[in-house]
């Protein structure tokens, strides 16, 4: 009872700090960062452990909140990863995405190598594909807002995805590589949409049916979610079968806001003995992991957009650098991904998700414009299409 208690009160939690941050002119993944990142770890240090008996290992026991958490899991890689089907490849986006993605991934690779402790390779490959990530979503969401010219948001958008994609693909490819046995389920999985088409069935809200159905199969049972999604959603893109909301956009909006990302970000914080992981990292190491990324991510934004030229006459190439470092939902998707199956630690978890509440809050900090309050939706890439 305790138990449920504690997740409809941090579903609560979550609801008011989404609506508070609206008032203070915060998008709603800035707020739910912030909660996750200060306001869980002060509840389970000073109230929840001491108050109630409660570990994070019992919160997280129960098999119903296991199953809510793979339907939660699977919705929002199926939100980030729906946007391969919308990619338009183009020469700048490419001039921009190879820059604003090898330098950093190159970079977390060496920081993961040297300063880190030591880790498997998968590990390792993982902090560089953090370092490099760019968070599709909050991105567009900002750039709509401020109302920045079509024909530059569409450049940096799919400058995004192609970086998303580079990073979903990797890793679901290194991580089958471990197991070549357990690529054959997935693959299966992923082809789908080539079986549907030969028996005749080909509308949209089946396939998309379908696919979301997958993913929650796949988290479930520790499948490669990433190779059932990234390929399912390829061959529905070769067959020209769009992406459809299994549920009116609205509510996916509200399932998304108010119970996917808090059930995601609570389910991972409060498995983390926050003391304990700020003190198994040394304070270069916490250096490094707070400012690496950012730095480098800026860095290969700013050679990439040197490279591809001006979007449009005054566009600010710093500010651009800036936008495209945004982090938010892709990676708390990537982090928690990267937790359950143990190949990152808990500080590396923490110090990472902080990490990316600098980096998604820099545009507002660098006063470009205050990041007003907009849900994020559904299915963000209707509106780009």
């Amino acid at each position: 009872m305790l138990i449920l208690m504690f997740w409809l009160m941090a579903l609560l939690l979550f609801a008011v700090a989404t609506r508070l941050g609206r008032r203070f002119g915060l998008i709603p993944i800035v707020s739910q960062l912030l909660l996750a990142t200060f306001g869980l770890p002060l509840l389970m240090y000073f109230w929840i452990e001491p108050g109630w008996q409660l570990s994070g290992a019992q919160l997280v026991s129960p098999v119903w909140l296991k199953n809510l958490y793979s339907l939660a899991f699977a919705l929002l890689l199926g939100h980030i990863l729906s946007d391969v089907i919308d990619l338009r490849l183009d020469r700048q986006s490419v001039k921009i995405a190879l820059p604003s993605f090898v330098v950093p991934f190159a970079c977390g690779l060496g920081t993961a190598f040297w300063l880190l402790p030591p880790q498997p390779w998968i590990s390792s490959l993982a902090v560089g594909l953090l370092f490099a990530i760019t968070a599709i979503p909050v991105l567009y969401l900002y750039l709509r807002h401020i109302d920045y010219p079509p024909a530059a948001t569409r450049r940096l958008v799919q400058t995004a995805i192609l970086i998303d994609l580079a990073c979903w693909s990797l890793f679901g490819l290194a991580q089958g590589s471990l197991h070549l046995s357990s690529l054959l389920l997935p693959l299966a999985g992923a082809c789908m949409p080539l079986l549907l088409r030969l028996l005749g069935l080909r509308q949209p809200l089946l396939h998309s049916g379908i696919f979301f159905a997958l993913l929650v199969v796949a988290e479930h049972y520790r499948l490669n979610a990433l190779i059932v999604g990234i390929g399912y959603l390829l061959c529905m893109a070769a067959l020209k079968v769009p992406l459809v909301l299994p549920i009116n956009s609205a509510w996916m909006q509200g399932l998304q806001t108010y119970l996917a990302i808090p059930l995601i970000l609570t389910f991972g914080i409060v498995q983390i003995n926050v003391h304990s992981a700020m003190h198994s990292l040394g304070w270069v190491q916490w250096l490094a992991l707070l400012g690496l990324p950012i730095a480098s991510k800026l860095l290969g934004n700013w050679l990439g957009l040197g490279w591809a030229g001006a979007s449009f006459a005054g566009a600010s190439r710093w500010r651009e650098s800036v936008l495209l470092n945004i982090r938010g939902l892709s990676e708390i998707v990537f982090l928690n991904l990267l937790l359950q199956q143990q190949l990152i630690s808990p500080a590396l978890y923490f110090t990472l998700m902080l990490m990316g509440l600098i980096a998604t809050l820099l545009p507002a900090l660098a006063g470009f414009h205050r990041m007003t309050s907009i849900a994020v939706p559904a299915r963000s890439s209707n509106a780009r299409s």
